[in-house]
């Protein structure tokens, strides 16, 4: 059937392209993949969780001990939970795990945790631009806690001004205790992921090869929802949406870094905070610039698990539990003030992850190469001469 004069035939039905319609389409692959990043946690976590935990045992080298903190939360996927561990060691009455040990376990965890946005990257590289400007957003968070930790171990290690610091600040305000928040947004989340692991354990049972396929499962719906945000993030584009956030991040730097502090705190992941920009970032939305400020907010947002943790510590080592909690708040406050303010110190990590990027688009072995050496092999292999040595 011909159309009328003046009518365009349609591909699909008018309501989807309505922006109430974009929203909620939007709002569902952003929690399908919060309940894959989720998944794939829980998942790695069911895995290796005794493996992590023998991690925690070989920490009087500092370096040994940052490698730790990088592949343990490289494996569980999450710094929320590596710190809110190192919170528990420290505090527990045994003391199994010293302040002073713990301090680079928490640096390692602060670079660990950005494997996720890094791999969230590579569900781009069918697109060439795409995949640049997504993989040098997620590395730009790598590239800035290697400077941060290559800068403020050694100094810690010479005057240990961060443990120190941290220390008084618990003396002045030590005392509070049991703190509890439970997001509900992480909830939501859970609800959505425990069918999915239900039904896996319904078949194979809470095993390795159930942790395995839930990970496999976890990593398909996150791979399917950013392809798909990305398309819908296409023709968001087309209602000047981009202009509306470049004048939100692009102009205020503070807010951008608010924004990154809020959402993560909602969320309680720095992960999952800095994998959401990827996407954006893909589609175009977010420049790296823009992109920068929110991930660095992000970073200090995370904080606020361990924070939490250590303020529902009881007992004798309550006080140490609080201190190496600080120690992560003071360790990404630091860092921030340190690199964002100078632009060109701010320009370091920013331009090494565009030329990461350039090198990654133009051999895509390179971007896998990048992720399984830094982020698994490097650690792996030092613990493990660490251990013969």
């Amino acid at each position: 059937m011909t159309p009328s004069p003046g009518t365009l035939p349609q591909t699909s039905p008018s309501w989807l392209a309505h922006p109430l319609s974009r929203a909620a389409q939007v709002g569902t692959l952003l929690y399908v993949f919060l309940v894959g990043v989720n998944g794939l946690g829980k998942g790695f976590e069911a895995l290796s969780g005794p493996l992590v935990d023998s991690f925690f045992a070989a920490t009087e080298n500092p370096f040994t001990a940052l490698m730790v903190g990088i592949l343990a939360t490289t494996l569980v996927q999450s710094s929320s939970v590596t710190t809110a561990t190192i919170v528990a060691l420290v505090a527990a009455p045994d003391n199994p795990l010293p302040i002073t040990n713990a301090v680079p376990m928490i640096m390692g965890a602060n670079i660990g945790t950005t494997v996720t946005n890094t791999i969230a990257a590579l569900a781009h590289m069918g697109r060439k631009e795409e995949f640049r400007r997504a993989f040098a957003v997620a590395t730009c968070h790598d590239f800035f806690n290697f400077i941060a930790v290559a800068v403020l171990l050694p100094l810690e290690l010479l005057t240990g001004f961060l443990e120190k610091t941290a220390s008084g600040l618990t003396s002045l305000i030590g005392g509070f205790g049991g703190a509890v928040y439970d997001s509900p947004i992480k909830g939501a989340i859970k609800a959505g992921s425990a069918p999915i692991q239900g039904a896996i354990e319904a078949v194979v049972g809470p095993s390795q090869v159930g942790a395995i396929l839930y990970i496999l499962v976890s990593a398909v719906l996150i791979f399917a929802a950013l392809l798909l945000i990305i398309k819908v993030m296409r023709s968001v584009i087309l209602t000047r949406v981009e202009s509306i956030v470049s004048r939100a991040f692009g102009r205020n730097a503070l807010l951008a870094m608010i924004v990154g502090v809020v959402v993560t705190v909602m969320v309680q992941s720095s992960s999952i905070t800095t994998a959401l920009l990827v996407p954006l970032a893909g589609a175009g939305i977010l420049t790296l610039t823009q992109a920068f400020p929110i991930t660095l907010g992000a970073n200090i947002g995370t904080t606020i698990t361990a924070l939490l943790a250590a303020l529902a510590v009881t007992g004798p080592n309550a006080a140490a539990g609080l201190t190496i909690a600080l120690v992560h708040l003071l360790f990404n406050l630091t860092g921030t003030v340190m690199i964002y303010p100078v632009v060109q110190i701010r320009n370091i990590p920013l331009m090494a992850a565009r030329k990461l990027a350039d090198v990654a688009v133009t051999s895509r072995k390179w971007a896998l190469l990048y992720v399984a050496l830094l982020f698994y092999g490097l650690p792996a292999v030092f613990a493990i001469l660490n251990r013969f040595f």
